[in-house]
């Protein structure tokens, strides 16, 4: 592999790995699964991974389609995308992206409480939003737009997209134990600097599809 490759597939990796937020993500779905067999939390923790992962993939390799379907220019979505992802990255570093996972989590709790048993909680609200949100299926879009016309930097997006897919479900098969071990401080600490790298990461998808769009 160029360097070239491995600079994407390094940039690829912190970008999806930021936006997915696998850090944050673990301990909640360490409370959704407390009290869970072993067995069915690791199932609800691969069945969510594998729902979000299959929404990420179909929307990097249909989302150009998708687009040219509905009038939509890439600068037109790049300027968009950038500026979700800077609204998330606001969230995260004010502690309001976790506040509003809590609270969904609060939710699927009560519901599980009151049905007294153990609810697919994979689909949702794991896999979708919390691994497949719109954060996240903006960016695999705008990443596979970057080197849209380049088939082999595409593919290392695809693989550096299965990796953080990966590293994600090892933290979730962790849950419980990041839940206990963490803390609640460490955990505030990096997702406050992750919404900083984020926020960069937005303003310069903000810029690029500006300058693309007056190139055009």
């Amino acid at each position: 592999m160029t360097p070239e490759m491995i600079e994407i597939a390094i940039s690829t990796f912190i970008t999806l790995f930021v936006v997915i937020d696998p850090i944050g993500i673990a301990p909640l779905f360490g409370v959704l699964t407390q009290g869970m067999s072993p067995s069915n939390r690791n199932k609800m923790a691969v069945k969510g991974m594998f729902v979000g992962g299959v929404v990420l993939f179909l929307f990097a390799l249909a989302g150009d389609s998708i687009l040219s379907t509905l009038g939509i220019s890439m600068p037109a979505f790049k300027t968009a995308g950038g500026a979700l992802l800077f609204l998330i990255a606001i969230e995260m570093i004010f502690e309001k992206r976790t506040r509003r996972r809590e609270k969904r989590t609060d939710k699927v709790e009560a519901e599980m409480e009151e049905t007294e048993e153990d609810d697919d909680i994979s689909v949702f609200p794991i896999g979708i939003p919390f691994v497949a949100g719109p954060g996240s299926i903006a960016t695999v879009m705008l990443l596979m737009s970057q080197h849209k016309g380049d088939g082999m930097e595409q593919a290392v997006v695809l693989a550096s997209l299965g990796v953080t897919l990966l590293v994600s479900l090892v933290l979730f098969l962790g849950g419980v134990f990041v839940l206990q071990k963490l803390g609640n401080s460490i955990a505030t600490a990096m997702t406050r600097i992750m919404g900083i790298i984020l926020a960069a990461l937005a303003v310069q998808y903000v810029f690029d599809g500006i300058k693309e769009t007056f190139i055009i």
